[in-house]
């Protein structure tokens, strides 16, 4: 390392690709946890991944044996919810959501108006629509849903975006992503998304403010380049990049910035930390 790993206070940990690939853990995830504890650091988990609930997270984590408070976990869609309860009324604004519960929870929690599908073979004309339409990562994605998002924003919606990741790490490799759903709709629409999740400068800040930390003193580790990595130089965080997720070392060479550190593995991750 050519720069002290030094000054860490708290950590911002991605989660797909660091933690986990899937429902598989990555080697090395309880040690990595206890010396969090061991050594008092605080972190927040931050996924671009909005299709969770933080319960769901929370649930998985303690499947795989490690034990996580709900104020340390911030998904897309919670993000999502929380910038858009910041420059809207929810209590007279609107939303279409693509997604799953991870994106609808949060914004039924913050006081938003949900919208229904159109009914596309029906006489009657649609209800009224929505004013926003908010995409996230969908497993159940259906020609109705697309079709809806695209009436709304060919309407007049805004459109949002929990991430615009276009891969997602799985047991077997990488597979589709969000930025695949919001591919389909700016073909159709010619809308472009405003982007919550990484590498948006939105995101880590609000970690920040969870944390009670600064820039400074906080480091985000991250296993994509253009997601983790990015939104962490725009926030002007150091990061750590793990080698067990979307981006290799030799895709740093084809980019005009780079993360803080590179590390193998989490293992890597809780040596370094140990020496602190």
């Amino acid at each position: 390392m050519t720069v002290p790993f030094t000054n860490i206070h708290a950590l911002i940990i991605d989660m797909d690709g660091v933690l986990w690939h899937g429902e598989q853990a990555i080697a090395g995830l309880n040690e990595f946890f206890q010396v969090l504890r061991e050594k008092q650091i605080a972190f927040v988990l931050a996924t671009n991944n909005a299709s969770h609930t933080n319960q769901q997270y929370i649930n998985k984590l303690a499947r795989m044996g490690v034990i996580v408070e709900g104020k340390e976990i911030l998904t897309s869609g919670m993000a999502t919810a929380l910038y858009l309860a910041q420059h809207k009324d929810p209590a007279n604004t609107r939303v279409f959501v693509l997604g799953e519960d991870g994106a609808i929870q949060p914004l039924l929690e913050q006081g938003f108006t949900l919208t229904d599908l159109y009914q596309l073979n029906s006489e009657t004309t649609p209800g009224q629509g929505a004013d926003i339409v908010v995409c996230g990562k969908d497993e159940s994605i259906s020609w109705d849903k697309l079709s809806t998002a695209t009436l709304n924003l060919r309407a007049g919606a805004e459109f949002i975006a929990t991430n615009g990741d276009t891969t997602l790490p799985t047991e077997l490799g990488l597979i589709q992503g969000n930025g695949a759903i919001l591919a389909a709709l700016h073909a159709a629409t010619g809308c472009t998304p405003k982007v919550i999740g990484k590498p948006e400068p939105i995101i880590y800040p609000q970690a920040l403010a969870l944390l009670g930390s600064t820039a400074e003193n906080t480091i985000a580790i991250g296993d994509r380049l253009d997601t983790d990595i990015l939104g962490a130089v725009r926030t002007g965080m150091r990061s750590l990049m793990v080698l067990t997720g979307a981006s290799t070392e030799e895709d740093i060479e084809r980019i005009d910035y780079a993360p803080t550190w590179i590390m193998q593995d989490l293992q890597a991750v809780t040596e370094a930390l140990r020496g602190l």
